[in-house]
């Protein structure tokens, strides 16, 4: 079962028009900030297509973008500059920041209840604190994505094994806390680069969920007979044979043969990161009202 992202999103912009309709109704706006630092033509892209998806839904776009040389203090000052706006319901600093800023303490800085990516750490610390149910706070987009993308599915995570490639802060760290709450009930290995035995691991999982930044790292060999596969790390590789640059993810496409489902890269998860973006802005603006 090919399990599309795309689509999935769409229905819930659809949804998240309707409920921004009942706000602005109420007199209340929604508004989502970005900060961008630089122009790095990945973050370039994914700062426009958050504020295209923006559009669609109905949500305001406040944009602050700065130079590539901006300082610490000068990024704190924009981050300042939004939590004090009443027009701005969340942002978002797009990451990575250039390697001489401090990007935890930059994050810090944000409003916790502004912090519509979920990766303050007192959200993250709520998150780690309930251990029954999601705490009302901003959630982190990508593991919020991957679970109700499978959960849409028909996927239950109930005493599933579940492997993780990557201890990355967008999924790595955090999906495990969110598949072990009473109600998920998965038991959740995380892999990383020093891992022993890691394709062993990968072989005993029914839920595989590769974040690494890898280019088809996951080979069939690696995963048992009807596993499911999460796709969600990105690489930029030049095939010489086209001459070109193409995004391929971590997961060989060659184990969808394999598999029970799978979620394509593109086309899978990213889309929906971008909506659970969307979602915690609309949710923010639903609690304060």
């Amino acid at each position: 079962m090919r399990i599309s992202g795309t689509d999935l999103a769409h229905e819930i912009k659809q949804d998240l028009a309707t409920r921004v309709q009942k706000l602005n109704a109420q007199g209340i706006r929604c508004g989502l900030g970005t900060i961008l630092v630089g122009n790095d033509p990945g973050s370039v892209k994914y700062v426009e297509g958050k504020h295209k998806d923006c559009a669609e839904v109905g949500i305001e776009s406040i944009r602050i973008d700065l130079p590539e040389d901006a300082s610490e203090n000068g990024i704190i000052a924009a981050i300042e500059e939004l939590n004090h706006r009443e027009d701005c319901t969340g942002f978002i600093v797009q990451l990575p920041l250039p390697e001489y800023v401090n990007t935890l303490k930059v994050i810090e800085h944000i409003d916790p209840d502004k912090d519509a990516d979920g990766m303050h750490p007192m959200n993250l610390g709520k998150l780690v604190l309930h251990t029954q149910k999601l705490p009302e706070t901003p959630l982190p987009c990508t593991p919020r994505g991957v679970i109700e993308l499978l959960e849409h599915a028909g996927i239950d995570f109930n005493g599933k094994d579940v492997c993780v490639l990557g201890r990355g802060i967008t999924i790595g760290r955090t999906i495990g806390l969110m598949l072990s709450l009473k109600g998920k009930n998965a038991t959740v290995t995380m892999c990383h680069s020093k891992t022993r035995d890691i394709e062993d691991k990968i072989r005993q999982a029914d839920i595989v969920i590769a974040a690494m930044g890898v280019a088809h790292f996951v080979k069939p060999e690696m995963i048992k007979n009807g596993a499911i596969t999460v796709d969600v790390g990105v690489s930029r590789v030049f095939v010489a044979e086209e001459g070109r640059w193409r995004i391929q993810g971590d997961v060989d496409p060659s184990c969808y043969s394999k598999v029970s489902a799978y979620t394509p890269n593109p086309g899978g998860v990213g889309p929906m990161t971008r909506a659970m973006l969307l979602k915690n802005v609309v949710e923010m603006a639903e609690r304060s009202a």
